[in-house]
This record gives structure tokens, C-alpha cells and sequence, in this order.
């Protein structure tokens, strides 16, 4: 059945499925390209008539999902298929008119129903809304919406040319139109959620310290990612001239943009393998190289006037409730499905960032002494790989999660915003509780078929801690509440979601010390 909505800037037909209202590929700004391309993204163009949205829009340009190595030798059997995974999500082709967005509503008719909007991550690479279903939040009465934006060198091309981070600003042109357009669907723009994974979570980190942001969501969540992993504009020029050297053209937007979409995605993949290749501070930037992610927000002073963690404890997002977490073994899911696990060696963890790159503890800014031996007394008996998992999920997850917590309580306008903690420690079979584990259970769609996220899951997913956790999320948005207590220094309350969930009080008492004044 058809359900017509009209926008500000025309009719859309969406499809009712199950009792709920989807509307599909709904734009929110013009098609980066010709004049717009590698910039700031422009108003919508209205249309005369009744614009389709029963299918997926297209998706921004962007390199292919990358190999997870799962068939590389030392990976473990059952997850050689995560791989297959990507290759089987059934993603809209790369077109113009990118910048979309997925909704999914109750009722059109209804009023003043709480909104989250969903920013995927992708390692600021990947942008694709195909894997992921809104509906079961539309079946508990909010209004859900999914967006594309720009990712890799299409969004976060830094030249020092007055442009920045137009990939975050098509963030926030979605929140504009959400604000503009979401009542149309039954939404209240006034109460609005962010949630996100990975680099979506981190985006919505910077989204906390941008003034562009400002007023357009009334709370965030942030899934395994927080306010700490961002560029310097210096370390950003580093890799917008190794791109243009890469293209043989010079490092100019018109210059860049002039070259066309295959041959930018075929530099970028280019340029990736040789920082795999060839991780030397010197050429990239120490974060470039720790991070394996030359394409991140850049603190241009403008757009993002200053790290993140450090506007949101200065007070930018003191008005606004935070949910922040991480999952218990966030980064070993890299390591294992790679290989690289039982390949880490003691020589690796002690050598040079020059040589092994994110492997190596001089990445993180440890050193093979004092910090290597900490490390192992607190985790007696890992291997070096299952070490370096624990060292990478502080560094890149767990710290900034609990220092983004602080910095949020500590700048609080009042005692009406608030601040939550959670850990998702599920562990799947032969995995563990690893990043993104958590994503299926947040939309309550876990389950061994799932797009994308089904083969990490194993054969029998609990469904209670999947209703448990959909519902703290549900919770949150709908009154800034998921359930257990509030954040705070004497106590650091957190939800542990588990077969048994419960609230445990500062899990990570020695990981806050030992990282203490360090990056």
C-alpha cells in the first residue's frame, strides 16, 4: 500500500510494510556534483509532481568495502564468510543525487513523536544506509531516519582553502531538513536523537562541538567511537598532496574535482595501500598512522573550531543528554577476522611505528618498557595479539568513551541534561563482544540473516537482550531516560548489557588511571 507525504520541496510516495510507513531515498540536499562537487552541500531543487521513495537512493561515491582479510591465512574458519557479508547487502548504486535519506514513521498523521536519526560509520570511508531497518523503532512510535553522507575524499578533503569537512556539514544539512520537514511525517523537531557506530559516533562527537549543530538534536548516543579522533589541519594537508600527487594534478579543490569520480576513488584506494605499505609519522602524521584512517574530520577552526573533547568540556554541548558506551572487545574484531591475531608478535608490539604501523604500542604512545609491562600485569597471560586488542579498545574506544562521559558531566548547564554510561559485553560464539556487535541489537534486528551484521551474530542471538537494548535506546529518546542511573565521578554507574544485564560501578578503574594525561 502507498502512503504520500508533501515536504517543502514536494510529494513523496513511500509504501506501508508491516503497519509502517517507509519512505525511501527522500533528498535533503542538492547532488553534490558540477558546481557542488567536493563542497559544502547545497539547498534541495523542489520538484513538481510525486517523487518515488519506495526504494533505496543512491549512495555516494566511495572506495569498495575493503576485504576484512577473513581469508587470509591465521583467520578463524567460522568468520571467512564476513567478507560475503558485504558483498551480499543489497546497497543502491552510486549516483548523483546521493545525499538521502531513509524514514520510517508510525504515522504521518500522528504529532510530536520523539525522531533518532542514525549516522552509520565506515571508517569515514563507507556511507550506505542499506543495511539497516528502522522499523521496529517506528513500531514503538518514534520516527526513525538513516542518512548517506559524503565519506572519504568526496567529504573530508582538506586543501586549507576555507572548505572543510563538507561530509559533517551533509550531516547537519540532514538534521536541517529533519527539523524542517520531520512533523510532515509525525516527528517532533524539537525532540530529536542522534545515534551512531563507529566513525558515525565520531561524527556525532564533532557534531557536539560544531556551531553549525547547535539546537538541531536534543540528544546524542554514541556507539564505540566519542570526541577524540580527528586531524589537525596540517597532518589533513599531509594527505590531501599526497591525493593530488596521486592524481597528478594540482592539490587544488577545482584540480581535484576536475579529475572525476574513478580516478579520485582510484587514488584513495591507492593511497590507503600505501600507508599500509609504508606507515611513517613522518609522511602522514602520527594519528594518520595509528588510526589507518587518512579521511577524518579536521579541526579547521571553523567548522570544528577545536578538538571536540575539548569544546564539549569547554560547555558546547551542555544543553544536551549523552549516552556514550563501548563493547567489551571492540577492537579485536580486526585483528581476528584478519588473521593478524595470532601473527602479533612480542618484536611487532616493541618496534617501530615506521615498520608495523598500528601495530606497533609506539603508535598508541606507549612505549615497549614500563607500558608494555603494565599491560601485561594487568592482562596476565595474553598472547600479543589478544594485548594488543586490549591496548587498540582502550586507545581507540573505551578512554574516549569514559573521558567524553566526564567532560560532558563536568560542563552541564544543569542537573535536567544528563549523562549515561553502557558497555555491550554479549560475546558472540568464537568472537567475543566485538565492534559493531552491538548495532543489530540496537535496531532489534538480531538475527543470523541480518544485512551486513548476521554472520558476526552466530545461530542464536538472545532476543531478550536485543528487546533490552532496543528499549534503552527507545527509553532514552523518548524522555532522555535508558534505565539504569546517571553518570558520575563518586559512583560511574554503568549498564553492562549482557545475558544477565546489570549495572556495575567503574569497570575500568585501571584503564582511566593508566591513561591518564596521555593522548
Amino acid at each position: 500500500m502507498d502512503t504520500v507525504v508533501r515536504t517543502r520541496h514536494g510529494v513523496v510516495r513511500g509504501l506501508v510494510e508491516d503497519g509502517v510507513h517507509v519512505f525511501r531515498g527522500i533528498p535533503y540536499a542538492a547532488p553534490p556534483f558540477g558546481p557542488n562537487r567536493l563542497r559544502p552541500p547545497a539547498p534541495v531543487v523542489p520538484w513538481d509532481g510525486t517523487r518515488d521513495a519506495t526504494r533505496l537512493g543512491p549512495e555516494p561515491p566511495q572506495v569498495a568495502p575493503p576485504s576484512t582479510g577473513g581469508t587470509a591465512e591465521g583467520a578463524q574458519e567460522e568468520w571467512r564468510d564476513v567478507d560475503a557479508a558485504f558483498a551480499a547487502v543489497e546497497r543502491a548504486r552510486a549516483t548523483e543525487d546521493c545525499l538521502n535519506l531513509n524514514l520510517w514513521t508510525p504515522d504521518p498523521g500522528a504529532a510530536a513523536l520523539p525522531v533518532m536519526v542514525w549516522i552509520q560509520g565506515g571508517m569515514f570511508e563507507l556511507s550506505s544506509t542499506a543495511a539497516y531497518d528502522g522499523s521496529r523503532f517506528a513500531r514503538d512510535g518514534v520516527v526513525c531516519v538513516v542518512v548517506n553522507w559524503r565519506p572519504g575524499a568526496e567529504g573530508l578533503l582538506h586543501l586549507g582553502d576555507g572548505v572543510a569537512n563538507v561530509g559533517l556539514l551533509d550531516q547537519v544539512a540532514a538534521l536541517e531538513w529533519v527539523r524542517d520537514d520531520v512533523a510532515a511525517f509525525g516527528g517532533d523537531p524539537g525532540d530529536v536523537t542522534v545515534f551512531g557506530e563507529s566513525a558515525g559516533a565520531m561524527s556525532i562527537g564533532c557534531l557536539l562541538a560544531m556551531p553549525r549543530a547547535e539546537g538541531l538534536f536534543r540528544r546524542a548516543v554514541l556507539q564505540s567511537g566519542a570526541a577524540h579522533h580527528v586531524l589537525s589541519s596540517a597532518d589533513a594537508r599531509r594527505v590531501a598532496d599526497r591525493l593530488a600527487a596521486a592524481l597528478g594534478v594540482e592539490a587544488t579543490r577545482e584540480a581535484i574535482a576536475g579529475a572525476g569520480v574513478d580516478r579520485l576513488l582510484g587514488a584513495q584506494a591507492a593511497l590507503k595501500q600505501e600507508l599500509l605499505a609504508r606507515p611513517d609519522p613522518a609522511i602522514w602524521g602520527q594519528d594518520v598512522v595509528a588510526t589507518v584512517m587518512p579521511w577524518q574530520p579536521v579541526v579547521d577552526g571553523v567548522v570544528l573550531p577545536a578538538l571536540p573533547i575539548e569544546a564539549i568540556a569547554a560547555g558546547s554541548a551542555r544543553g544536551v543528554d549523552v549516552l556514550v558506551g563501548t563493547n567489551t572487545d571492540d577492537w579485536r574484531l580486526w585483528l581476528l577476522v584478519s588473521g593478524a591475531m595470532g601473527q602479533v608478535t612480542d618484536a611487532m608490539l616493541a618496534g617501530p611505528v615506521e615498520r608495523f604501523g598500528h601495530l606497533s604500542l609506539a603508535a598508541y604512545g606507549l612505549d615497549a618498557g614500563d607500558d608494555l609491562a603494565a599491560y601485561r600485569a594487568h592482562h596476565p597471560g595474553l598472547a600479543p595479539g589478544e594485548l594488543l586488542a586490549k591496548v587498540q579498545t582502550d586507545w581507540w574506544m573505551r578512554v574516549p568513551a569514559l573521558r567524553l562521559a566526564d567532560a560532558h558531566l563536568a560542563s552541564r548547564r544543569d542537573a535536567s541534561t544528563r549523562t549515561f554510561v553502557y558497555e555491550f559485553a554479549w560475546g558472540a560464539p568464537g568472537l567475543g563482544a566485538v565492534h559493531a556487535l552491538e548495532v543489530p541489537f540496537v535496531f532489534d534486528t538480531a538475527h543470523p540473516d541480518a544485512p551486513l551484521f548476521g554472520p558476526l551474530l552466530g545461530p542464536d542471538p538472545p532476543q531478550d537482550l536485543a528487546r533490552a537494548v532496543h528499549a534503552a535506546w527507545v527509553g532514552f529518546a523518548r524522555d532522555g531516560d535508558p534505565g539504569w542511573p546517571e553518570h558520575d565521578l563518586a559512583r560511574r554507574a554503568t549498564m553492562r548489557f549482557d545475558t544477565a544485564s546489570g549495572v556495575v560501578d567503574d569497570p575500568y578503574t585501571w584503564e582511566r588511571t593508566f591513561w591518564e594525561g596521555r593522548r
